[in-house]
């Protein structure tokens, strides 16, 4: 109910969480105009109602645009709806979904992610039906910068979307899951790490004396090896190395200097 609404929001506001109601008809977007949330989510099924999409544009408050059930061409039509009122695309999200409840792996699509990105330059994010984490994880691995996910305090209970639904321990694995791949995702520039700049000297081979070596000797396959630590000349010098004369006496096992 409306009043409800007014509970669940001023419980958010104690929480600092951020509360965000959708709307299914023209009568709730007004409801909802009066509580004066940050942005909108817009549910697959109203993607090509004209006049719901039009009260929301004329808002100019960002929006969340859920995608099941649509072909591309849908998708720009709902995008156009919002471009045509002046928006810019960094204030437009649009979600990949499938429209089951609980969607089957093979119905995910996840890859869609990456052809909505191509496709219409906004953000995109995942509206994930499926059971478990999966999933949802895998779509920030592809770029998605949202997660939509069901919860529910209890799986068994009646009604069509606690199946797909996480429970509170579930929801908190989820967060921390996405966090951690956010994380790991990094930005994309090889090169190595701070730890991995530590390790360098010790993974890495360096070229040693595989036996008593005298001043003058021939360097080559016969009396040099390759072994850890890097030491004084590091593997990547073998060429450069073999064929010239040795400068002193290197001991069995010594580092090579040239």
């Amino acid at each position: 109910s409306k009043e409800d609404h007014l509970v669940l929001l001023n419980h958010c506001k104690l929480r600092e969480i951020q509360f965000l109601s959708t709307a299914f008809d023209l009568d709730s977007v007004d409801f909802l105009i009066g509580l004066d949330l940050p942005y909108w989510k817009i549910p697959s099924g109203e993607i090509t109602h004209v006049p719901y999409l039009e009260r929301i544009a004329a808002t100019g408050k960002p929006v969340f645009i859920s995608t099941g059930m649509a072909y591309l061409g849908e998708i720009e039509f709902a995008l156009d709806q919002f471009l045509r009122n002046g928006y810019s695309r960094e204030f437009i999200t649009i979600l990949h979904c499938t429209t089951d409840y609980p969607a089957r792996f093979s119905d995910l699509n996840l890859n869609a992610i990456r052809s909505l990105q191509a496709a219409f330059g906004t953000g995109v994010g995942y509206s994930d039906h499926s059971s478990g984490l999966e999933a949802s994880v895998a779509a920030v691995a592809l770029g998605a910068t949202v997660i939509e996910k069901h919860f529910t305090v209890d799986r068994t209970l009646p009604g069509p979307d606690h199946r797909a639904s996480l429970e509170p321990d579930e929801l908190a694995g989820l967060v921390r899951a996405i966090r951690n791949v956010s994380a790991a995702l990094g930005d994309g520039l090889k090169g190595p790490t701070e730890p991995e700049l530590a390790n360098r000297p010790i993974v890495r081979k360096g070229i040693y004396a595989s036996r008593s070596i005298q001043a003058g000797d021939l360097l080559g396959p016969e009396n040099l090896v390759c072994k850890r630590p890097v030491g004084k000349l590091p593997a990547e010098l073998w060429s450069r190395v073999v064929g010239k004369k040795a400068s002193r006496d290197f001991a069995m096992g010594e580092s090579l200097e040239l």
